[in-house]
C-alpha cells in the first residue's frame, strides 16, 4: 500500500534512466522540503542510528500522520522527503502495514545506498511505525 504521492514519486523514477540521476533526484527532493524549526531539532526528535544527524517531527491530524524532518546530510534529507510521500496522510494503521522496504525497492533505492545510509533509513523507518503504533 503506497500514497498517491509515493506512486507519482514511483512514476517519476521510471523515467530516470540511471542512479546516478535517482540519487540526484532524490537529493532534491531534500531541498524542496520545508526546513525544520531550530524548536524541533531535539533530543526527543533526533533519530539515533544513522550516520548524520537525524530529526523527524511526527503529529496526527484528524487521524492521520504527518511528519516534518531534517539532517545535515543531503541524501538523508531526501531520503527524509521520500519516507513523507510514502507515510504521510496515512492512518496508525495503515502506516503500521506499509511494507517501507519494498516501496523503497520500488525506487531502485535498497541496492545503491551504503550500509550505514541502510541502517538510518531502517532507523528512521522503525521511528515512522513506533509513532505510529502509539497512537493506533
Amino acid at each position: 500500500m503506497a500514497t498517491e504521492a509515493f506512486e507519482e514519486l514511483v512514476e517519476d523514477f521510471e523515467f530516470l534512466d540511471d542512479w546516478e540521476d535517482r540519487y540526484r533526484h532524490v537529493i532534491d527532493l531534500g531541498k524542496g522540503m520545508d526546513p525544520l524549526s531550530e524548536a524541533l531539532r531535539v533530543p526527543a526528535t533526533k533519530v539515533d542510528g544513522c550516520a548524520s544527524q537525524v530529526w523527524l517531527h511526527a503529529q496526527f491530524d484528524d487521524g492521520t500522520l504527518h511528519f516534518d524532518g531534517a539532517s545535515d546530510a543531503m541524501i538523508v534529507s531526501g531520503l527524509i522527503a521520500v519516507l513523507r510521500s510514502l507515510y504521510n496522510g496515512l492512518s496508525p494503521a495503515d502506516a503500521l502495514a506499509v511494507d517501507a522496504r519494498a516501496e523503497m525497492g520500488r525506487l531502485g533505492l535498497n541496492e545503491h545506498l551504503s550500509a550505514q545510509r541502510s541502517n538510518g533509513l531502517t532507523a528512521m523507518i522503525e521511528r515512522v511505525r513506533e509513532t505510529a503504533a502509539a497512537q493506533g
